[in-house]
C-alpha cells in the first residue's frame, strides 16, 4: 500500500574518489611521495569509491570465514574458505602493491609513503583484509635483514600478484604472511611463551632448521604462505620462519584448532594454531626473538595508525556526506550551528591522524629510525585510541540511520577498539614510550627536533610542548609512580607531535583550530563542544573532509 511520497532521503554513498575527495591525504601524498606517487593511486582511489568496491566490502564483512579441518575422507587439512568477496579485495590490494614492495624500493624513493597512502584509501573499502595485507608488508622488515631466508621469501611477498592456497613458494607468483606471537599464558608477555624449538639440521628448509611444538593464541590470516613465528630454543626465545607448505608439497604440521568469535573483523580468519614438530627456519640469533621481530611489529603498529586513520576518515566522511543531504527544522544538518560544530571537531581528528601517518611512513622512506621509533609508538597509542570515540560521533550524526547495518558505520564501529588492541594495548604501547625516553635518549632527541620546526609559531604549543618534553626527560624507568602515569605524558607528546605537523603542514584554519582546542584547552570533553570563537573556521575545516 502507497501512503506517502518519501523524501529528504540521503543518496548511497558511492560514487566518490577517496583519494580526490581526501585534500589532507592528497596533499600529505604529493609533499612526501612526489606527483609519480599521487598518479599511481589514482586508480586504487577511483576504485575504492565505486559500488562494486563497497559491496565487495559489505559481502566479505558478511560472509565469514568458515574453517575446514578434515576433508571428506578424514584426512586433517586445516583449511579456512573465504568468500569471493574477501579474494577479489585480496587481489586489488596486493595488486596495488600494498604488501612488501617497498622493502625492496630504492631508500627515499617515496615508496613506503605511496604505499601508506594506498593503505589508507583501500581500508576504507573493508577493513579486515587489511591484516594480512598489513603482516606481509611488515614481515619484509624484517627479512630483509636475513640474506638467506629474505632471498627466498621477499621477492614472494612483495609480488603483485595474489595468488592463493597452501603450495611451495616456488610454484606461487605470490605469497602472504602472518605471525605467530601470543600464547595462553602471556598474551603480550611473549617472554612468557612456551613453544619449544628444537635444533634439527638438515630439514627441508633453508638456513638454520628446528621442529617447533606448542600452542599460538591468535595466529591471523592462517591461509597465509609463511608466518613469523616466537618459541623457545636453547638459546632462549628466538623468531622463525614457519611455511605452510614445505618444498616436497607435503604440508607443514599447523593444526587450525578453531577460528575466533570476534567482534568485529569479521571478513579475517583469526584462529588458534597447534605445532607438532613443525618446521622452521631460524631467523636472527638465538635468544634475540623480540629484538628481531620488533622490526615486524614497528611496521604492524604503523599500519594500525593507517587503519584507524582509514576508520575515521571513512566514519567522518559518512557523517558530512549524510549532513549535505539530510534537512532538519527547515534547513541542511551542515548548515545547522551545533552540527558544524561536530563535524569540524571530527574532521580536525581525521585530519591531524592523516598527517601523522603519512609523516611517520615519510620517516621510514628516508631512514629517520629515532623519529620513527618514538612517533609510531605515539601514534599507536593515540590515534588508534582515538578512533573508537569519533566513529560513536559519527554514528549519532547519521542518528538512527547510523545505527543500522545497510549505512556502513555500525561496520566501522565494530572494527574501531581493533588497533587500539592489536600489537600492543594502550598500556603496552605507553610503556614502551616510556621505555623509549628513558633508554633511547637518541629518539626523545629526534622528537624534540621535530617539534622544533615550529618553534615561535604558537605561544601555546611551544608552551605545552617544552611542559611535555621537561615530563618526558624527568621520567624515572624505575619509578612505580612514572608507569602509573605514563599515559598522561604519551597523550601530550602525542597532541604535541600532531599539532606541530598541523601547524607545518595544513592551513591556518586547521592548525589554528587544533592547537586551540586541543592545546589550548578551548574545548569541552567531548566531540562537538569547539570554542564559539572557532565558529568561523568550521566552513573551512569541514570542506577538506568532504
Amino acid at each position: 500500500m502507497s501512503t506517502h511520497e518519501v523524501t529528504n532521503q540521503v543518496p548511497p554513498f558511492v560514487g566518490g574518489d577517496f583519494l580526490t575527495d581526501d585534500v589532507a591525504l592528497r596533499e600529505s601524498v604529493e609533499r612526501w611521495g612526489g606527483p609519480a606517487a599521487l598518479a599511481d593511486l589514482a586508480p586504487l582511489g577511483r576504485l575504492a569509491g565505486t559500488e562494486e568496491a563497497q559491496e565487495h566490502g559489505r559481502l566479505a564483512d558478511t560472509h565469514v570465514p568458515v574453517l575446514r579441518t578434515h576433508d571428506a575422507r578424514g584426512n586433517r587439512v586445516d583449511e579456512v574458505e573465504f568468500h569471493p568477496s574477501w579474494h577479489w579485495l585480496m587481489t586489488q590490494a596486493v595488486g596495488a602493491g600494498l604488501t612488501a614492495e617497498p622493502w625492496t624500493s630504492a631508500p627515499s624513493s617515496g615508496a613506503h609513503v605511496r604505499r601508506a597512502a594506498g593503505f589508507v584509501l583501500w581500508s576504507r573499502v573493508e577493513a579486515g583484509h587489511g591484516c594480512p595485507v598489513s603482516m606481509t608488508y611488515a614481515a619484509g622488515s624484517a627479512l630483509r635483514h636475513d640474506a638467506t631466508v629474505g632471498a627466498r621469501w621477499l621477492p614472494a611477498l612483495a609480488s603483485r600478484s595474489y595468488d592463493f592456497g597452501i603450495r611451495p613458494v616456488p610454484l606461487k607468483a605470490g605469497a602472504v604472511a602472518g605471525m605467530g606471537m601470543t600464547e595462553k599464558q602471556g598474551g603480550s608477555d611473549v617472554r612468557a611463551n612456551t613453544t619449544r624449538a628444537v635444533p634439527t639440521p638438515g630439514g627441508p628448509l633453508l638456513g638454520e632448521t628446528y621442529r617447533l611444538t606448542g600452542h599460538k593464541w591468535f595466529c591471523s590470516a592462517p591461509m597465509s604462505d609463511v608466518f613469523l613465528v616466537l618459541a623457545q630454543a636453547p638459546g632462549g626465545l628466538t623468531c622463525f620462519v614457519v611455511p605452510r607448505a614445505l618444498d616436497d608439497s607435503t604440508r607443514n604440521a599447523f593444526a587450525l584448532q578453531r577460528l575466533k568469535d570476534k567482534l568485529g573483523n569479521h571478513s579475517n580468519a583469526s584462529s588458534e594454531v597447534e605445532l607438532d614438530g613443525t618446521w622452521g627456519s631460524r631467523i636472527g640469533d638465538e635468544g634475540r626473538g623480540v629484538r628481531t621481530i620488533i622490526d615486524m611489529v614497528q611496521a604492524t603498529r604503523l599500519d594500525c595508525i593507517l587503519g584507524s586513520t582509514a576508520t575515521m576518515r571513512d566514519a567522518v566522511s559518512r557523517a558530512v556526506h549524510h549532513a549535505r543531504h539530510r534537512t532538519a527544522f527547515g534547513s541542511l544538518l551542515v548548515d545547522q550551528p551545533l552540527m558544524r560544530n561536530v563535524l569540524a571537531d571530527l574532521a580536525l581528528e581525521a585530519e591531524a591522524a592523516t598527517v601523522l601517518g603519512l609523516r611517520l611512513a615519510h620517516a621510514v622512506d628516508v631512514g629517520e629510525t629515532e623519529f620513527a621509533r618514538l612517533g609510531v609508538a605515539l601514534g599507536k597509542f593515540w590515534v588508534c585510541k582515538r578512533t573508537a570515540p569519533l566513529v560513536a560521533e559519527a554514528l549519532e550524526c547519521l542518528g538512527g540511520n547510523g545505527y543500522v547495518e545497510e549505512n556502513g558505520l555500525a561496520r566501522l564501529y565494530r572494527e574501531a577498539p581493533l588497533n587500539s588492541i592489536w600489537e600492543g594495548s594502550g598500556n603496552v604501547n605507553a610503556l614502551d614510550v616510556m621505555r623509549a625516553v628513558t633508554r633511547e635518549p637518541a629518539s626523545l632527541e629526534a622528537l624534540t627536533k621535530e617539534l622544533h620546526e615550529v618553534r615561535g609559531r604558537s605561544v601555546e604549543l611551544d608552551a605545552h610542548t617544552d611542559a611535555a618534553l621537561a615530563q618526558a626527560r624527568s621520567l624515572d624507568p624505575t619509578s612505580a609512580d612514572a608507569a602509573f602515569g605514563a599515559r598522561v605524558v604519551v597523550e601530550q607528546l602525542a597532541l604535541a607531535l600532531q599539532a606541530s605537523l598541523l601547524v607545518q603542514h595544513s592551513p591556518a584554519p586547521v592548525a589554528d583550530a587544533f592547537v586551540a582546542s586541543r592545546i589550548a584547552g578551548r574545548r569541552g570533553h567531548t566531540f562537538g563542544s569547539l570554542d564559539v570563537d572557532l565558529a568561523g573556521v568550521a566552513s573551512a575545516v569541514i570542506d577538506r573532509a568532504g
